[in-house]
């Protein structure tokens, strides 16, 4: 759903079909960016290639930004936001699986749907291993999921837990972000070198 139905009433067709335009449009920018390929992924931890964090990060900052603009104009209420409750342990595990499963696949689950939709098999590979593994913890390990709501502390967000406003963590982020992509951009010159040629 659209956090905007304080000043947008959408149907449930409109909210399903705008989902599905959405999701189409993701995977198509992802495939035109090349991050359907496993090969274009993994350069980030040769540090090479850094197109992968570059996008991820400029694309939170933006969204981030994005929120507060809106918010301040009274467009959108931020309220309306789901906000997962934080588990630190729950989020560190999750981080530590996740990052191996990127590190070892090559893929996440978008650009693994966007490989299987240009027909990569690996990309098919991993979906597979992914889905299975979904699976296999819904049926084996249900009691994590009861340990990570039972270790949550609430929905935590920076703003809350410092008490300054939202607009200074923008104008933090962006700061960040244009520091990060000149380390990026200095990184990839230094590692040029490990690029596989072709």
């Amino acid at each position: 759903m659209l956090p905007l139905s304080s000043t947008l009433e959408l149907s449930q067709a409109a909210n399903l079909g705008l989902a599905v335009l959405l999701g189409f449009g993701f995977g198509f920018v992802l495939e035109r960016a090349g991050f359907g390929s496993a090969r274009k992924l993994t350069a980030v931890f040769y540090f090479y290639d850094m197109a992968v964090v570059k996008v991820m990060f400029t694309a939170i900052v933006t969204t981030m930004a994005g929120l507060f603009a809106l918010s301040t104009a009274g467009v959108l209420d931020l309220a309306e936001l789901y906000v997962e409750p934080t588990s630190y342990a729950g989020a560190i595990v999750g981080g530590l699986v996740f990052g191996v499963g990127f590190l070892v696949g090559g893929y996440c689950p978008g650009t693994s749907v966007a490989a299987c939709a240009t027909g990569r098999l690996d990309g098919f590979a991993f979906l597979a291993g992914m889905l299975g593994g979904v699976y296999l913890f819904a049926e084996l390990l249900s009691g994590v999921d009861a340990w990570v709501r039972e270790s949550a502390v609430g929905e935590l967000t920076l703003p809350t837990l410092t008490g300054l406003s939202m607009g200074w963590y923008v104008l933090l982020f962006i700061g960040i972000l244009v520091v990060a992509g000149l380390a990026m951009r200095a990184a990839e010159k230094r590692f040029a070198g490990l690029r596989p040629p072709g």
